[in-house]
């Protein structure tokens, strides 16, 4: 839908967007409904029977003044005219023609069928099941750990290219957020509330949410399903607008691994997007290096979030609005990455297949030295001298129910003078990934202990199993399926 006025989109679209197929066949219902021809309704509509057509069969975006024209004709709303398809056929049509342009159809070079009227009822039930059991079986064949860690590095390089800003996120975030009424400081929970009932959603809390899930949606019923009682993993504003998020960036279910973890990078830019919005958060990032006073716990504070949700922002913004390169690390008490990222040009150990995540990270740099640290209230600062040059690092320690974690930003040694805590006195040298620097075991240890011990290793099954079945990775689909039944018009 071209957008030609300041008529607000209606509930639940993405804003100055709407599909151009499914607009068509609810256009086509309607008339037929009404027993009226393509001729009757151009002459009382004002439009040429060959430009109805085009919007009938999906082909062109119709503006909102033709919309209203055609409304008044079927006398009915605009809301009537971008309602959900009441025939079946209809429905069809409209899930053939998206499964056709899925990109597991265009990668397995399907051709595109053209769906007319005369279509029999059986051919196109045939087509659409054909395609369905094409994209369940692309979603039972399971991605092993290998693939999974493959598809994770070619997106962080993806990442690392665009000094991990989003532009076209942030766009979306920032019309949204204007759209809704918000001014400034942090996004309220009543805001978050305008935000779910301007996309068309209502909010409920249950008790019973699928174990292997954090939100559910019923997008039939337009319904977003969240636990009773949040854990400390997971902020509940931001599994809602991550949630959200789907909706608006028109994400269909994945048809890979890859697929998959791009969607979850997209979700939470968008959640962050909205909650520490780019105008607002520049501005304050930008004044606090005017006074060279650069801290996560200031933006944490100013924005409501938490320290991780800082941490990632500032490097969503830091390289673009600031001109500084950066890295970020999240690390388990154990020593292992869980997450990272980097520009600043800090040497992450990595596997052969170029995976960060699962590597031990340095005894000696600011994620794993924080740990020992007595002030778990303060965050910890510390340079670390590597093979590839000084980073000024700052990280802080969190407890959650799988251990204690890390989370941390770094620099290059210039741009420290932006920060506070530069003037700290902490220092570490780190050789890695030289194995003598932390990763083999000093020489009198080794002599007085080697071929004298034999420890049992905690394997942890997922290292050797295959990643969990099912359209969305680690998502029981069955569980899922039952708890919408349940839950369905109550």
């Amino acid at each position: 839908m071209t957008v030609d006025d300041d008529t607000p989109a209606p509930a639940g679209q993405e804003p100055g967007s709407f599909d151009p197929f499914s607009l068509g066949r609810r256009l086509r219902h309607l008339r037929k409904e009404r027993g009226l021809t393509l001729a009757q309704v151009a002459e009382a509509a004002g439009l040429a029977s060959s430009q109805l057509s085009l919007l009938e069969n999906g082909k062109r975006e119709a503006k909102v003044s033709h919309l209203q024209r055609l409304a008044a004709v079927y006398g009915a709303t605009l809301g009537d005219l971008t309602a959900a398809v009441p025939s079946r056929r209809a429905q069809l049509e409209i899930e053939l023609e998206r499964l056709m342009r899925s990109p597991l159809a265009r990668a397995k070079g399907l051709p595109v069928v053209r769906i007319s009227p005369r279509m029999p009822m059986e051919v196109l039930e045939a087509l659409v099941a054909l395609h369905r059991e094409l994209a369940h079986d692309a979603a039972e064949r399971m991605a092993t750990p290998e693939e999974a860690r493959r598809a994770n590095a070619q997106l962080r390089d993806e990442m690392r290219a665009r000094d991990n800003y989003f532009g076209t996120i942030e766009q979306e975030a920032a019309t949204l957020l204007r759209r809704c009424g918000y001014v400034a400081g942090p996004l309220s929970q009543h805001l978050i509330g305008e935000i779910t009932a301007h996309l068309g959603f209502t909010l409920h809390h249950v008790g019973d949410l699928p174990h292997s899930t954090r939100s559910v949606m019923d997008l039939r019923s337009k319904r977003i399903y969240l636990p009773t009682s949040s854990s400390r993993e997971h902020e509940p504003r931001s599994v809602l607008l991550q949630a959200l998020g789907h909706h608006i960036l028109g994400h269909a279910p994945p048809a890979n691994y890859g697929e998959f973890l791009r969607q979850r990078i997209e979700t939470n830019y968008f959640a962050a997007a909205l909650l520490l919005p780019e105008e607002p958060t520049v501005r304050f990032l930008q004044e606090a290096k005017a006074r060279r006073e650069l801290a996560l716990e200031d933006l944490r504070d100013a924005f409501a979030v938490s320290y991780e949700a800082a941490a990632h922002r500032f490097t969503n913004l830091a390289t673009v609005h600031l001109d500084i390169p950066v890295h970020f690390q999240r690390v388990h008490e154990s020593g292992t990455i869980y997450k990272a990222y980097e520009n600043d040009g800090v040497a992450f150990p990595k596997d052969n297949l170029g995976a960060i995540e699962g590597q031990p990270a340095c005894r000696y740099w600011t994620s794993r030295e924080v740990f020992d640290v007595a002030d778990k209230f303060n965050a910890f600062n510390q340079y670390t001298d590597t093979p590839t040059g000084t980073f000024w690092c700052t990280a802080r320690v969190e407890q959650t129910s799988t251990g204690a974690f890390s989370t941390g930003i770094g620099v290059r040694y210039r741009d420290s003078k932006w920060f506070r805590g530069r003037d700290t006195r902490e220092r570490s040298v780190s050789r890695c990934p030289d194995p003598t620097c932390c990763r083999r075991a000093p020489a009198d240890l080794s002599s007085r202990w080697s071929g004298h011990a034999w420890p049992s290793a905690r394997t942890h099954a997922h290292l050797l199993a295959a990643l969990p079945p099912g359209t969305f990775p680690g998502v029981d689909d069955t569980e899922v399926y039952q708890f919408l039944d349940a839950h369905q018009g109550a």
